[in-house]
């Protein structure tokens, strides 16, 4: 196993040395993320106020990210991956401007679209119509943008039965359905992907599936969290293998993905 994970790893080497990023979309230097945990809970912002004034907040730091580093070309696929807690799901934040890093600095350049919470700015009480046009206007699309586009989601969904109905009496598969359709009814130049690929049914998985291959090869630049280790090896070009916030690996998809699954076998 040693012998074969020094062959990997040197093949990693000798493919990053010939790579080289003509036109990169994605520019990430040494880019950390500290949290800072409170030790004792805070219930209300008058406590907190009145312990600040008392320096009598103690807190723990845990850092998401420590000095992350890669470029990500036009049309290239990057998978990221990793175990739970790794710093996955921070770094997409981080690239789409959820998040400000501590430190280090994230270019990115292109119309990002993130998916990395179907559902999310949905409201409850308002029919899935309504929906479509909330969450289409945050995603920054005009009205009429939306109209023409309303059809395909509605039937990417499959909700066409329930689309007038409040989006509480929806189930949770046919809410993320909803927010998968909205979010990827238009083609962006960047797409930030955090496990959204399964949602719903077998059949509504292989079109999202379907839905990203389209992406690809339209030439969208994808990066995509999984932890299904055959997705990565089927779409993405790079991979992206994160530990503690930290890059542990960093180059062709098949070579990184058989590393990880040696490293945490």
């Amino acid at each position: 196993m040693i012998k074969l994970e020094k062959i990997l790893s040197t093949s990693i080497e000798e493919a990053e040395g010939l790579r080289s990023v003509v036109d990169p979309v994605i520019r990430v230097e040494g880019v950390s993320v500290r949290f800072r945990i409170p030790l004792e809970p805070v219930r209300s912002f008058k406590e907190y106020a009145i312990r600040r004034i008392q320096r009598r907040l103690d807190f723990r730091e845990v850092w998401a990210l420590k000095d992350v580093s890669f470029e990500v070309g036009r049309g290239e696929v990057l998978g990221i991956i990793g175990r739970n807690g790794s710093g996955k799901s921070t770094l997409l934040k981080v690239i789409a401007r959820v998040l400000r890093p501590t430190s280090g600095r994230v270019w990115v350049k292109g119309r990002v679209a993130p998916l990395l919470e179907l559902g999310g700015g949905f409201h409850p009480e308002l029919t899935g119509r309504e929906n479509i046009y909330l969450n289409g206007t945050l995603l920054g699309h005009s009205r009429r943008e939306i109209e023409e586009r309303f059809d395909w989601i509605v039937d990417f969904a499959g909700l066409r039965d329930f689309i007038d109905a409040p989006l509480r009496t929806y189930s949770t598969g046919m809410v993320a359905r909803l927010g998968f359709a909205v979010a990827t009814a238009w083609e962006p130049e960047i797409l930030l992907v955090d496990e959204v690929l399964a949602v719903g049914d077998q059949s509504f998985q292989k079109k999202c599936q379907a839905r990203m291959a389209d992406f690809r090869r339209l030439g969208t630049t994808i990066l995509l969290v999984s932890h299904n280790s055959n997705l990565i090896r089927q779409m993405c070009d790079y991979a992206l293998w994160l530990e503690s916030g930290q890059v542990v690996e960093f180059g062709p998809a098949e070579i990184v993905v058989a590393l990880y699954e040696r490293g945490v076998s």
